[in-house]
């Protein structure tokens, strides 16, 4: 299978030991129940100790194989940590998941650089992190293997209010590109997968720092974590270079692209009222787990809106034939808006 120019043949999930951050909630958590169904080994990491016991003890209440880490992303020692339980119990990993990550809620202007930086250390450096334990593992031991790094649709084009969240996901994404690169002009067997979420339905605004007076809430459009989980896992399986979670996700993508200025007023129109619960108020931010972990065992959140049942698009995209009609059909639809732009 096709990674960019070169052959990379992946493992059946049923012969894989993934490794899963975030695993305590949200996209994290119903991967790992994904993976195990579909059997899967798995090695689970959050910082949420308790959380993960349970995660585990589900799991293996089901005859799944797992084992769980305590591990904080934002520090590398632990990271180190994850590749090695993984290595000490399986002798091995096929897969690893960058998938942990945390966001604020505020204008730019409001948030404090201490904030900002720690942000970064979780949604950035955790991905850096992670991405080097995988690709030594790969490249030294000649094995192939996939990365997969979870970024955003908020990574292909900015955004009102996660101003600072934003950015950290643009970083995922030029990091991942850039690494692809590299690795590919190596000719290494290591396949390297973006994945880019629309607004999914987790537990990410219950998490999130807020600047705001109102409760954090994803309003409009949202798609299940499962839909996430089936991308994560396909690429698992199957080499890609991107994976768009949700048409509004690659229409922001593209619109964005192509039509910068239409994009930012829109944005800058519609954006804000989508970012919140007008009903209620804003939690405390200690509350957060900006610093610490959050609950865990949780696969949604309490978000405001259409809830659909999975994505089209994404399914799509595993068929090439019917994607490629989904995207010349996306291209007349902006070409249409163009030509009334004019």
């Amino acid at each position: 299978m096709l990674n960019g120019t070169k052959n990379i043949y992946l493992k059946n999930l049923r012969d894989q030991v993934i490794v899963i951050t975030g695993a305590s909630s949200g996209i994290g958590l119903v991967t790992a129940r994904m993976a195990a169904e579909k059997g899967a080994k798995l090695v689970v990491a959050a910082r949420n100790e308790e959380s993960l016991k349970e995660l585990v003890n589900e799991l293996q209440g089901k005859g799944h194989s797992a084992i769980m880490v305590k591990a904080d992303v934002g520090i590398e020692e632990d990271v180190k940590k994850i590749a090695d339980a993984a290595l000490k119990e399986f002798g091995r990993f096929d897969t690893w998941i960058n998938n942990a990550g945390v966001t604020i809620y505020g204008y730019a202007m409001d948030i404090s650089t201490e904030d900002m930086k720690r942000l970064f250390d979780t949604n950035y450096w955790g991905v850096v992190y992670g991405s080097k334990e995988a690709v030594k593992y790969f490249k030294d031991r000649e094995v192939p293997g996939a990365l997969i790094n979870v970024g955003s649709i908020f990574g292909d084009r900015g955004t009102l209010i996660q101003s600072a969240y934003a950015p950290s996901k643009f970083a995922v994404h030029g990091w991942t590109e850039s690494l692809r690169m590299e690795l590919e002009k190596e000719n290494l067997p290591i396949s390297v997968t973006l994945i880019h979420p629309g607004r999914i339905d987790t537990p990410y605004n219950e998490h999130a720092t807020s600047y705001l007076d109102l409760q954090p809430v994803h309003r409009g459009m949202i798609y299940p974590p499962e839909a996430v989980a089936e991308a994560i896992l396909y690429a698992a399986e199957h080499p890609k270079r991107d994976m768009y979670i949700g048409l509004q996700a690659k229409a922001v993508q593209f619109i964005g692209a192509n039509l910068p200025r239409l994009t930012d007023k829109l944005m800058e129109r519609f954006i804000p009222p989508t970012q919140y619960d007008p009903n209620r108020p804003s939690k405390p931010r200690e509350e957060s787990n900006l610093y610490h972990a959050g609950y865990g065992m949780h696969e949604r959140g309490t978000n405001i809106g259409w809830k659909r049942s999975g994505s089209m698009y994404m399914k799509a995209s595993k068929h090439p034939a019917l994607f490629n009609i989904i995207a010349v059909g996306l291209g007349v639809l902006v070409w249409n808006t163009i030509k009334r732009g004019r």
